[in-house]
């Protein structure tokens, strides 16, 4: 909404054209050309949600947009307007805590927000200037300027490279922030730029602003003196991206085409909206069923006073006559104000002190987490971190875990493990026996501690220094980007992909080192500490379709080589088969222990073959249509009758304890989905490493590959699988166990589902003659039969709407996303829980979520146990709240019966206002905070018990409704108990008889007791602090009964209570009505606990391999009585 009104304001008409057009240095182009200076939005960045002028009032709608509260509001309001029996200060007082600390809590995140966007936009940046060197801040950088950016800083705005510091034009960016990619990407400058930029006439016709990240296209208009002017195309390597940052380069200048909240970054962050609890949806229904309660109380009440009063004498008693000014009211508008007082009187079913005491809860439970040592991190001196405490219980309840791979599952640190070459496999191992590093370890059986020739091991080593886009930084450089063993430190690697750093460090070992690359010269140094030289020629760059690169090099003798390195599903088609059988086996054993595998394959190219190679590679690049079908085109043209060399296999290094954690969320029944940018092979190796795919899993693959047909285009593919997979894991798979994730049965058949970025926009947004929904629905429903999801190539907003589909699907489900990098911001911001991992690229992450934990394995604890009891505590909560304040309020339904409809209260007013704020609110609280019905050891140890509060088990309306049953049944046992007291009228020695203050005193002493000792019945873990805060409150009611009633108050007009309490209890038939109506009221509970089976800390004493015995013990756990 933001961003079009932006559009609106800044953009003029934008919206209407398909491409803008951008002078760069804002100087007009030659005079033929007409120029029409054009308007686009500043490079502001905006994420926080209230201004100085709109909190209060926005604020304030938000949080009465809260049923509750606007509910407490409109009782203010009557209690204000109305003569009514109770004080407005009764329900006001409350509310204006819950709002006020509602109101703090929310100001001060978004003070923290508007000071992140103020260091953003305030930030310094240089600016070309007629000539000059200009320092600006941020956020006045137009569309057009000339902006100089310098080694290791962030890019401000969305920029086409003009000129780099390096020779060859090019430029190296992380862009870790956007894509989770940390490694080093290479980016090229527009060719034919004049070395003065200040002298540079040109004109940008470019795309307008879209979210994909890997999307960019438009041309460049170079104009020269009487010359006529050039046309050159941009892609997105041409486009540096805000965020990114500048890595191994001293200095650049670009121009800004896309800035502020039109910038790839800004399109791709999800704007921050408040998230509410399933907890919080199940007490507002609760409250409407109460609510209905309430009124239906009213108006049975209303209606009998004047059913009652209709009766000759009842109206107006000879001891009660009217004054002149009630018998001139408006009959119903007597009615309807005695309507009122009756909803007045009861209010106090709604208990307005649960929503202080949640508030309370939530914010003094987030405090464990950030508190618990098993979250600190000696690492990084940080532990876990709570930026919003609303959602404690939410972690309980999840069913749908998001993660990212690179820095979440992944410590993104490949290591070289071992090779094949020509069928003989090879381990290095680090001893000084071997000269060569070198050491057989399988084979064929007859050639078992034979190796392969000596020019088949340098022809693969070299291929392996060869066949990358590795470059070599200086010492001299401030931060080494990778160590690397044996130069001495002399020499850093950077690289596209971790894994072609581990390949070069991998030759190293075995006595190949890459020297670097100079003016287009690549240099090695052989076994012999030789210097050899290479001609690079082309690089053929890896694309995901065809999953391979390739190099073409000259040596010094003249020879033309090309060296290509691929998945094996890429290569094997390429060379001879005979060839493929020698290597196949140890690519597949290494696939299965979750290496990441590559082929190694080269071939001699004569002159004319070359001369047609550069030729065509060349027209390819310079197309200005369909360049990337033609490039492909000839690539495949080149890389056709290689000879296959070896392959390699590379460990990509997971986080501590990864598989451990995601093996526990699988058996605690949750889905786990992998949302990444990354390659499809590096993150289905990952899935293997993590044990989200197992050896047996059968993947179903809907990819960009997959949909190459033939016969068929690429929607009638899609529809085509989507089908095929549908039937076969949805259609012909076997019923599922409620509760049981597929991967517990060994007896049917586990499917992993494959889908990347380009698949899923054809499947959200599909031609106009398919049906969208269907897409979506077919998709899900296999997806959920999946044991593990992996999507991969995913754009951050593509994340987020994964996120979000599966968010709004057919049951609602909890979902989680956890990240680290601001790649994930929009997913974390859009599932119900957001974590962030507080890694090395940034803290975006951290900033934007809900909590932030150092590493993954952390999650494990906060789900399975700190989720568990928070969600098991504070659905305690609700209920035992519920449940008091309808023990609390039917007596005084049931007194009306007997005072006439007279709106008589039965408590005294201190009662009235003491009883939740005081009395009964301290022993919850502290059971809200420390119980723990099952202790964390089991918890952690036996994932399954997490699956058995899933989908809101507790708050459902079958313990709901015994809690509400529990309290009519003591509400009545209260009222009728004391009345069967009274029908003795000798109840004091000198022969008086109670009022009605000592009746509703003994009715109110009752229910204090029972309702505080209940939850002492329900107590399983006891501290000193539930302890003192059970019987503190009911020593403390014992003592202010005394202490209010046996003082004389000057302020109060009538003093109800004066010396009743005293009064009352100098009775032993009051004292043994007391006693036995407690006993009785919670004889059930008794009777319950001593009749089943010990809990609790016995548990422990659980057999592990006795799942019946676990079950029955489940089920009693969460039968009503414990709820």
């Amino acid at each position: 909404m933001l961003r079009r009104r932006l559009n609106r304001l800044c953009g003029g008409d934008e919206e209407r054209v398909d491409s803008r057009t951008i002078y760069v240095g804002h100087r007009p182009c030659p005079d033929t050309e007409a120029f029409i200076p054009s308007k686009f939005c500043d490079n502001r960045i905006v994420s926080s949600k209230y201004t100085v002028w709109n909190f209060l009032p926005k604020n304030l709608f938000e949080q009465f947009r809260r049923i509750a509260n606007f509910y407490f509001l409109i009782i203010f309001l009557v209690q204000v307007i109305v003569d009514t029996p109770t004080s407005p200060v009764t329900s006001g007082l409350p509310l204006f805590f819950v709002i006020t600390v509602t109101a703090i809590k929310q100001g001060y995140e978004d003070w923290l927000r508007h000071k992140a966007d103020k260091e953003v936009n305030k930030y310094p940046v240089t600016v070309l200037e007629d000539g000059r060197s200009v320092k600006k801040e941020s956020e006045k950088i137009k569309v057009g300027d000339v902006v100089e950016v310098v080694e290791d800083e962030t890019f401000p705005c969305d920029l086409i490279l003009l000129q780099s510091s390096r020779e060859d034009g090019t430029c190296f960016v992380t862009t870790a922030s956007l894509d989770g990619e940390s490694n080093h990407k290479t980016h090229y400058t527009v060719p034919d730029i004049e070395k003065d930029l200040q002298t540079l006439t040109s004109a940008i016709e470019c795309e307008q602003p879209q979210p994909d990240l890997y999307k960019f296209v438009g041309r460049m208009h170079i104009y020269k003196l009487e010359q006529e002017p050039v046309v050159r195309s941009l892609g997105p390597e041409n486009l540096l991206l805000k965020g990114a940052t500048l890595k191994n380069t001293k200095k650049i200048y670009g121009v800004s085409v896309y800035t502020g909240m039109e910038t790839k970054m800004a399109l791709n962050y999800q704007g921050k909206s408040q998230k509410r609890s399933a907890v919080e949806k199940s007490i507002n229904a609760f409250l409407l069923v109460y609510l209905s309660i309430l009124i239906s109380k009213a108006v049975v009440c209303t209606t009998l006073k004047y059913v009652w009063q209709s009766k000759e004498g009842q109206d107006e008693p000879w001891y009660n006559q009217k004054t002149q000014k009630e018998k001139d009211t408006n009959m119903y508008l007597k009615m309807f104000t005695d309507f009122l007082s009756f909803m007045v009187l009861f209010n106090f079913i709604i208990p307005v002190s649960m929503y202080v005491t949640v508030e309370m809860q939530k914010f003094l439970g987030s405090f464990f987490i950030t508190w618990d040592k098993d979250f600190f991190d000696p690492e990084i001196q940080e532990g876990a971190l709570v930026n919003t405490s609303d959602l404690n219980e939410e972690l309980g309840q999840v069913e749908y875990v998001f993660t990212d791979k690179t820095g979440t599952l992944t410590q993104n640190n490949m290591e070289f493990i071992e090779c094949c070459i020509d069928g003989f496999q090879y381990r290095y191992r680090d001893t000084q026996s071997e000269v060569d590093g070198f050491t057989v370890t399988d084979g064929p059986v007859n050639k078992l501690q034979q190796k392969a020739g000596w020019e088949k091991e340098e022809l693969f080593l070299r291929a392996l220094c060869l066949c990358h886009t590795v470059q070599v930084k200086e010492a001299g450089s401030e931060v080494l980007v990778d160590q690397v063993d044996g130069i001495d430190g002399l020499l850093g690697f950077i690289a596209s992909s971790p894994d072609e750093i581990a390949l070069v460090k991998g030759a190293m070992k075995y006595g190949f080192t890459f020297l670097g690359l100079e003016s287009k010269s690549m240099k090695i140094k052989n076994r012999q500490n030789d210097i050899e030289e290479y001609k690079l020629l082309h690089v053929l760059n890896f694309d995901p379709v065809r999953r391979r690169m390739s190099v073409i090099v000259q040596t010094k003798s003249g020879e033309t080589l090309l060296f290509c390195k691929g998945a094996d599903s890429s290569i094997f088609p390429r060379v001879r088969p005979e060839e493929v059988d020698r290597i196949r086996m140890h690519v597949e054993r290494n696939a299965t222990e979750g290496y990441r595998t590559l082929c190694v394959a080269y071939k001699q190219l004569s002159a004319e073959e070359y001369a047609m190679a550069d030729t065509g590679l060349r027209e390819a690049r310079l197309a200005l249509q369909d360049r990337e079908e033609k490039l492909m085109a000839m690539y495949n043209q080149v890389e056709m009758g290689m000879s296959l060399i070896g392959a390699t296999a590379v460990e990509d290094r997971l986080q501590e304890e990864a598989a451990e954690t995601m093996e526990a969320l699988q058996g605690a029944g949750m889905k786990v989905w992998v949302l990444t940018g990354d390659k499809m092979e590096t993150a289905k190796s990952t899935c293997y490493a993590c044990r989200l795919f197992q050896r047996g899993t059968e993947l179903l693959e809907l990819t960009v590959r997959t949909l190459e047909d033939e016969k068929l285009n690429r929607d009638q593919k899609l529809h085509e699988l989507l089908q095929e997979y549908h039937n076969k894991a949805v259609k012909d798979a076997p019923p599922v166990k409620a509760g049981v994730t597929r991967s517990w049965s060994t007896a049917n058949q586990d499917y992993g589902f494959i889908i990347d970025g380009a698949t899923l926009s054809l499947l959200m947004n599909p031609p106009h003659d398919a049906d969208a929904s269907q897409y979506k629905s077919l998709f899900l429903q296999i997806c959920q039969n999946c044991t593990a999801v992996l999507c991969c190539r995913m754009a951050p907003l593509q994340k987020a709407q994964i996120v979000k589909m599966v968010k709004n699907s057919q049951g609602s489900p909890i979902t989680l996303s956890i990240g680290d990098g601001a790649n994930d911001v929009s997913m974390i911001l859009e599932a119900h829980v957001g974590i962030g991992i507080k890694g090395k690229e940034g803290r975006q992450a951290v900033r934007n979520s809900d909590y932030a934990i150092p590493k993954l394995k952390h999650l494990k604890k906060l789900l399975l146990a700190h989720g568990h009891l928070y969600y098991v505590r504070i659905a305690h909560l609700v209920q035992y709240f519920f449940y008091k304040n309808l023990c609390f309020i039917l007596p005084q339904f049931l007194y009306q019966f007997f005072c006439g409809y007279s709106q008589q209260p039965l408590y005294d007013a201190a009662y009235l206002t003491m009883y939740n704020i005081c009395f009964t609110s301290m022993p919850i609280l502290a059971y809200s905070l420390l119980e723990q019905h099952i202790s964390i050891e089991i918890l952690l140890h036996n994932a399954a018990l997490y699956r058995e509060i899933a989908n809101n088990a507790m708050l459902r309306w079958r313990p709901f409704l015994y809690w509400t049953v529990l309290g009519i049944f003591q509400g009545l046992m209260f009222f009728f108990g004391v009345r069967f007291l009274f029908s003795n009228p000798a109840l004091q020695d000198n022969g008086q008889v109670f009022g009605n203050w000592s009746y509703g005193t003994i009715v109110f002493t009752v229910l204090v007791f029972t309702v505080t000792l209940k939850l002492a019945l329900d107590t399983r873990h006891w501290t000193w602090i539930n302890h003192f805060v059970i019987w503190g409150s009911l020593a403390f009611y014992v003592f202010f009964s005394f202490f209010w009633g046996g003082i004389i108050w000057p302020f109060l007009k009538q003093q109800r209570l004066y010396f009743v309490f005293a009064n009352v209890l100098s009775s032993v038939s009051a004292w043994l009505v007391i006693i036995i109506l407690i006993l009785l009221s919670l004889l059930p509970e008794i009777l319950l606990v001593v009749l089943r089976k010990p809990r609790g800390h016995h548990s422990q004493q659980l057999s592990e391999d006795s799942s019946t015995d676990t079950n029955r013990w489940l089920r009693s756990l969460l039968s009503p009585t414990r709820i």
